[in-house]
């Protein structure tokens, strides 16, 4: 099998996939807990929306959660296209994808007994996960891709007290 181009490997763009919503998703912190921000850009066909809020005490993996769960909440009722969804997060790709089937059967208890963390954020995206045809990627963080820079630049700069460049 051939090895692909280094260009061929980057993630979806804006118009790469036909009608396919693609979209990217950051959290950042100072401090874990401390304040933190979100961050996230969608593309579809040629238009392109950009999003970023913050919180003055969170931790990073909220603010990863917080970013998907706005994400998609953006999306408007109408639209029953795909959805491509990017994270550089591994806590909430494999969370939504893999632990939280577990999760809901042990009635939001971790395999040790204990509760999910961050349970009120999983349940609300679990519900959005849920409504629409999502397709969950995970692309490494600040190697370059274009979208996840964007969305990390969002986040970071959405951190309440950090100075805007």
């Amino acid at each position: 099998m051939p090895r692909k181009k280094k260009s061929e490997t980057k993630s979806l763009e804006a118009g790469a996939l036909e009608g396919a919503l693609v979209i990217y998703t950051d959290g950042a912190c100072s401090g874990n807990p401390g304040p933190g921000g979100w961050g996230v850009v969608m593309y579809h066909g040629k238009r392109k929306k950009e999003m970023s809020g913050g919180e003055r005490e969170t931790t990073n993996n909220r603010m990863e959660m917080m970013a998907t769960i706005k994400a998609l909440e953006a999306i408007k009722p109408g639209f029953s296209g795909p959805v491509i969804l990017f994270t550089d997060s591994t806590y909430v790709l494999k969370g939504i994808t893999e632990w939280i089937h577990g999760w809901k059967k042990r009635g939001w208890k971790k395999s040790d007994k204990k509760p999910v963390v961050n349970k009120d954020l999983w349940q609300r995206l679990d519900e959005l996960n849920s409504a629409r045809d999502v397709r969950w990627e995970w692309v490494k963080g600040h190697s370059g891709d274009a979208g996840n820079e964007r969305a990390d630049e969002l986040a970071t700069s959405a951190v309440p007290g950090k100075t805007k460049a």
